[in-house]
């Protein structure tokens, strides 16, 4: 997606180019910022967000006073923050993107504390530059911004807000009186990770890149025999800043039998990207029982998963009876931090591009490496009835 605009805006006065010499650090990332979805419809989508995911519009913009034609609603719950966009003209950048793609996630958004000091450090070390430095400012303020490109069509916007009051960005505003409300209390508070698709064999060079050109680290990994069931298989690394705020699991597919879920969903995605967002629930069967009943669909478990003996004595004592995991699909899993309890949704859209994933830890800082089996043989049931497999 191109740069997005923002009302009032102006090149950084005195700011180094981007690759200028000279002493740089990487960005002070404070976490993310916000995540952009483009969408085909972004009333409709937002109406969506609130209604069935409980999150609240707090800001919007409307295509007449975008630069680029966009319909914008920003979309919160706790520190999460959707930006779902639609294209106001056929010709726009998120009709394009949406088109392209399916309804997704275009741009994750990083707050950051030295915008100018780190895009000279990433540029150096071989980023993509999509939008140099820019100051937008309104009445509550000011925010820097500047774009950099990663896998895929998926960017990174570096956000540099300091003391900006205003409801998201300038050129934003506060919703009307009419906007749809969330229908009961908050379901879901944080992000703790974002999961992106790559192209067989191109695992490193991506992991490489986020070392590179941002100084993060790889905090986990999994290899063929940690993710792979009877027909298909992948592997897997996770990045992330030094105060691990930011969390980025990135997949590509492994040789096997048949067809895997990233194959697919580099099939139907037209390429890499964002596949999954996990969102940090502080009581996960409340919010999977609101979500359900709201008529989101989650992946089945297979019964046999709750009564192997092996998974009772792994995950020892958790605060709920496993009786009522059972019931609502949620799985389980420990290592030597705690515990985590995880549920992933069915496709979001009509491509099996996009899903949601809760998740609820309990000292745990891991992904449910012991639940990797059971969930993938349960999404290739699901590749199965698309006749995918």
């Amino acid at each position: 997606m191109e740069p997005t605009a923002l009302d009032t805006t102006e090149a950084a006065a005195g700011a180094p180019a981007a690759g200028a010499q000279g002493d740089a650090r990487p960005w002070d990332v404070a976490g993310i910022d916000h995540i952009r979805l483009c969408v085909g419809n972004a009333r409709q989508a937002a109406h969506f967000y609130v209604s069935a995911f409980g999150m609240e519009i707090t800001a919007c913009r409307r295509p007449e006073n975008s630069p680029q034609g966009h319909a914008e609603y920003v979309l919160t719950s706790g520190s999460v923050r959707f930006v779902v966009t639609g294209g106001g003209e056929p010709d726009s950048p998120a009709t394009r993107w949406a088109a392209l793609h399916g309804d997704g996630v275009s741009d994750i958004a990083l707050r950051v504390g030295n915008l100018d000091e780190g895009l000279v450090y990433a540029a150096r070390a071989g980023a993509r530059v999509l939008q140099e430095p820019t100051t937008a400012r309104d009445e509550f303020g000011a925010v820097r911004t500047a774009a950099i490109a990663t896998y895929g069509d998926l960017r990174h916007t570096l956000v540099e807000r300091r003391s900006y009051s205003g409801p998201f960005l300038p050129g934003f505003e506060a919703p009307s009186p009419g906007c749809p409300r969330p229908p009961g209390p908050r379901l879901f508070h944080r992000v703790d990770h974002l999961v992106g698709c790559v192209e067989l064999g191109l695992l490193e060079e991506w992991v490489g890149f986020y070392r590179r050109t941002m100084d993060f680290s790889t905090m986990a990994e999994f290899v063929e025999d940690d993710i792979a069931t009877a027909y298909s298989a992948l592997m897997s690394k996770v990045v992330t800043d030094g105060s691990q705020k930011v969390k980025l699991p990135l997949n590509e597919p492994a040789p096997g039998r048949r067809r895997s879920q990233i194959d697919e969903y580099l099939t139907y995605h037209r390429g890499p990207g964002t596949q999954h967002i996990a969102l940090e629930t502080e009581d996960i069967l409340a919010a999977t029982d609101a979500l359900r009943a709201a008529g989101v669909d989650f992946l089945p478990t297979p019964r046999a998963y709750y009564d192997d003996p092996v998974l009772r004595s792994r995950i020892g004592s958790v605060r709920v009876d496993i009786d009522e995991l059972r019931s609502r699909g949620i799985l389980v899993d420990r290592d030597e931090d705690g515990y985590l309890l995880q549920i992933f949704t069915r496709p979001l859209v009509d491509r099996p591009t996009f899903f949601i994933e809760l998740i609820e830890r309990h000292g745990s800082q891991g992904f449910g490496k012991g639940n990797f089996k059971a969930l993938f043989e349960a999404v290739e049931r699901e590749q199965e009835l698309r006749g995918n497999l």
